[in-house]
């Protein structure tokens, strides 16, 4: 199984949660392995979490706003992917 930046965005919270299948947990390693657009995203995604966490907030992103989020990042990644083709 080959994931895109796109499936992987789709999948990126339950990879942070580690609920994914062994499947799709592979292939998004291997693609994180490959893209460094997607490794910068995780990367950041990660060190906000943990900036929250330390913190002590719990903080719930109403799913509204969480949609519209996930479409900014798909956005850019389009428009990056886009630039560099």
């Amino acid at each position: 199984m080959t994931l895109t930046c796109e499936d992987l965005l789709q999948h990126l919270s339950a990879y942070l949660d580690g609920e994914l299948d062994d499947t799709l947990s592979q292939a998004a390693q291997e693609h994180l392995a490959t893209c460094e657009n997607c490794r910068v995203m995780l990367d950041s995604t990660q060190k906000t979490i943990l900036l929250y966490k330390q913190q002590g907030q719990v903080v719930t992103i109403p799913s509204g706003r969480k949609n519209a989020l996930y479409d900014q990042i798909a956005a850019a990644f389009a428009k990056s992917k886009t630039k560099s083709e």
